[in-house]
């Protein structure tokens, strides 16, 4: 894993990108320059159609998910993929190149050459994601401990990352029990330093269950990290791993003593600009869609096209949130709030497709304008429901510690959610945006954002 503006991406996603970068630009350059009478006039009159096509491949791959490590099991999901950016890339490809210069003579060769190279490096991209790791791309993990804790490492590891090869796990001096597969468990004959010479290991997590005195060889380990190999406690594992911070580990001395949780003025000043900026283009962007789904709304069933809600903000901050209705207008008759549910009753026909499309969220780009939210943040959430969780989830008032956002990290990362089980996995991601969020890892939500819309992944 590698950090950027403290968020993890992992190596083989970089390398993914540059690469298919590089072969769009030297396809199309190579094409093109066959068209024109030598490469700077090819690169002067076509540059501009490149880069834009690179871009756009750029995006349209990163929201569908095609550059995620893929657990084993999954080649039909790869594959949609693969077809669902295909549907897209090629008329793109069609359409940005159909616009070159009149100068070119076979203006049309490069169109079909371009969609022919973009097919191939698509599907190349589906059949990466699948094929064999070579042993000298894999990362060799050693785990420090053999309780429940290395054991979720474990499973981590196994289910997230297919580059990751556990060589072991040795038992801390105070875990009386193993949880962990006794084939696995490596007995230590000499130091931890020797034994991850020996074993090849690039890193060690360290995942005790009993931490007292005595448990952790500072000592070892710090020989460990001097002679290169990596030493990471328990909750960066499951910080760089999964883009989380996991309740059941977490402890307020890592949160207070660790990096992140930097809201300096100049990053609040920079978030605020995009905002502003980004939320007045999608306002104008969306402005069909949004005058269609007001009528479509008056036109179904009488009540208010805007449903209007109390949510908690920045500092626990009350505000009145604006979205599009979606259910019936006395779909809270008895007072009583309510999560919505999967197939709720209450949902009209057109709430039921302007909420699998996240159209229902438009009018909060409103709520951005004006200050009270922001582009990206955690889900804003009502006040009945921010009490009761405050009470029952640890750290839960955290995530008023920025604003809200009409997407999220939890929300392209998690289901949504109707429970207080639900609420507690969502703010596992919500305090990994807290901790990290920078203007990087809003592009990268809003990337994926894209692809939650498209796909209606986890809508209600």
């Amino acid at each position: 894993m590698i950090r950027i503006f403290n968020h993890y991406i992992h190596r083989t996603a970089i390398k993914g990108m540059l690469f298919d970068l590089a072969w769009v630009i030297l396809v199309a350059l190579v094409v093109v320059s066959l068209q024109a009478d030598r490469l700077s006039q090819a690169i002067s009159l076509a540059g501009t159609h490149v880069m834009s096509f690179a871009a756009c491949l750029f995006v349209i791959n990163s929201a569908s998910g095609l550059y995620e490590p893929v657990p084993a099991g999954t080649v039909g999901r790869s594959l949609a993929r693969a077809l669902f950016v295909l549907a897209l890339a090629l008329p793109l490809a069609y359409a940005i190149f159909g616009l070159l210069p009149a100068g070119f003579a076979n203006r049309e060769v490069v169109q079909l050459s371009m969609m022919a190279g973009v097919a191939a490096l698509i599907l190349r991209r589906a059949y990466v994601a699948h094929s064999t790791v070579s042993p000298a791309g894999r990362s060799r993990i050693l785990i420090f401990g053999a309780g429940p804790a290395a054991e979720a490492v474990g499973q981590t590891l196994q289910a997230s990352d297919p580059n990751a090869q556990i060589v072991g796990y040795i038992a801390g001096p105070n875990e009386k029990e193993s949880t962990v597969p006794p084939a696995a468990l490596l007995n230590s004959a000499g130091t931890l330093r020797q034994t991850a010479r020996a074993l090849g290991v690039d890193e060690i997590v360290v995942a005790l269950t009993e931490r007292r005195s005595g448990s952790m060889p500072m000592r070892e380990l710090l020989d460990c990290k001097a002679a290169g190999v990596k030493v990471h406690d328990l909750n960066t594992h499951f910080e760089k791993t999964l883009g989380q911070i996991r309740l059941d580990y977490v402890s307020a001395s890592w949160l207070i003593f660790g990096d992140g949780f930097n809201q300096g003025n100049w990053r609040t000043g920079v978030k605020r600009v995009f905002d502003i900026v980004c939320a007045t283009v999608l306002c104008l962007i969306s402005m069909p869609v949004i005058l269609f789904t007001a009528l479509c709304i008056k036109l179904e069933s009488k009540g208010p096209v805007l449903y209007r809600q109390q949510r908690v903000g920045l500092n626990g901050e009350p505000f009145s949130i604006a979205k599009f209705r979606s259910m019936r207008n006395d779909a809270e008759g008895d007072g009583k709030p309510r999560w919505a549910a999967a197939n709720d009753d209450r949902i009209t026909r057109v709430g039921h497709i302007i909420r699998r499309l996240r159209i229902d969220e438009l009018p909060q780009l409103l709520n951005v304008l004006r200050g009270d939210m922001s582009l990206v943040g955690p889900r804003p959430e009502r006040p009945f429901f921010v009490d009761k969780l405050t009470l029952d989830v640890p750290f839960y008032a955290l995530r008023h510690s920025v604003k809200p956002g009409v997407t999220g990290w939890a929300q392209v990362r998690y289901h949504y959610g109707a429970t207080v089980e639900d609420s507690q996995a969502k703010l596992q991601y919500d305090l990994y945006y807290v901790k990290n969020h920078t203007l990087f890892l809003d592009l990268v939500v809003l990337f994926e954002t894209v692809g939650v819309v498209l796909t209606g992944k986890g809508a209600r």
